[in-house]
């Protein structure tokens, strides 16, 4: 009896000594994992927590830490760059608006310092001012337009829309302009009728656009296509050129807001950086997506994609 009682007592003693040395672990790792927490949200560093343990209880509660930790890095990453785009984007702006303005200034400024000024030039200066002044309020409406897509705050109703009727109608828009420039038009609308999700006016808009942009940078080669296609998913809508393209390492940011880099076509676009961005989110609006591939001189093409209706639906 006394002897199982010992047994009893260090087989307890064990136990007991076993929880305090786990209990000890623990605490060392959960003050190690307080330490090293603290330092890499004082840092604002990107480190990962790295604790190494046995504590099957542990090793879970690191692994989700070490995710929030990725979670808030990368929303940190956002955040500063969304930063540096606004500021980059109100220095535009601001550029973009002081231009035209101090042109209309100057204008506005020699007619008043020349009161004997004849009819004929104050006229050819009024209408100069009237142009620049046009300008503006077109940027400006660009400036709006984005926020308001942006913002989501009003969503755009979707309907059933004939793409062969909205892609023959956009590049005949065109037709008589491209034809006079002397460009070859390249057509490709199947007979067959397709049907996709979206809306009319947003789809438009688009459509000139790209086709816009594609007449303004394919200009050298003087050939600018448009290919409707599809398959058992999807509606696709190819505006292509043979100008001079955009370089690979350029070609992920065309659609940011006020991508101005040289050889980027947002630079000249309707004479801000905003054409591109909108078109984007025009089309992320209605569900689809667009993408850009480029071979400068070859062939540069964006391509709209929209959720196909199977015809009779």
């Amino acid at each position: 009896m006394v002897i199982a009682l010992v047994v009893l007592v260090v087989l307890l003693l064990v136990v007991i000594a076993t929880q305090y040395r786990a209990y000890r672990a623990r605490s060392s790792s959960l003050e190690l994992i307080h330490h090293k927490l603290k330092d890499i949200i004082e840092g604002g560093t990107s480190e990962k927590l790295l604790v190494f343990t046995d504590d099957r209880a542990l090793i879970p509660v690191l692994v989700e830490i070490n995710h929030l930790l990725e979670h808030n890095q990368q929303r940190a990453a956002n955040f500063l760059k969304m930063e540096q785009s606004m500021r980059k984007m109100i220095s535009n702006i601001s550029h973009d608006l002081k231009t035209p303005l101090t042109v209309v200034l100057g204008y506005i400024e020699t007619i008043n310092l020349d009161p004997d000024m004849d009819a004929a030039k104050q006229k050819v200066l009024l209408s100069k001012v009237h142009a620049k002044a046009n300008e503006v309020l077109q940027l400006i409406r660009q400036f709006f337009d984005l926020a308001r897509l942006e913002s989501g705050d009003e969503p755009m109703p979707l309907s059933r829309i004939h793409m062969n009727d909205i892609c023959e109608k956009n590049i005949l828009a065109f037709y008589d302009t491209l034809t006079v420039k002397g460009f070859e038009v390249a057509i490709e609308i199947p007979d067959k009728p397709m049907y996709a999700w979206g809306n009319e006016e947003a789809l438009d808009r688009t459509l000139n656009n790209l086709i816009a942009n594609a007449i303004q940078h394919g200009g050298e080669a003087m050939v600018v296509g448009l290919t409707l296609r599809g398959d058992d998913e999807f509606v696709y809508v190819d505006v292509w050129d043979r100008g001079k393209g955009i370089h690979e390492l350029h070609q992920d940011r065309v659609f940011e807001r006020m991508y101005t880099l040289e050889d980027s076509r947002n630079k000249s676009y309707q004479g801000s950086g905003l054409g591109l961005t909108i078109t984007k989110r025009l089309i992320e609006a209605q569900g689809g997506t667009i993408r850009i591939h480029s071979k400068p001189y070859e062939k540069t093409v964006f391509t709209v994609r929209l959720k196909r209706i199977a015809f009779g639906a």
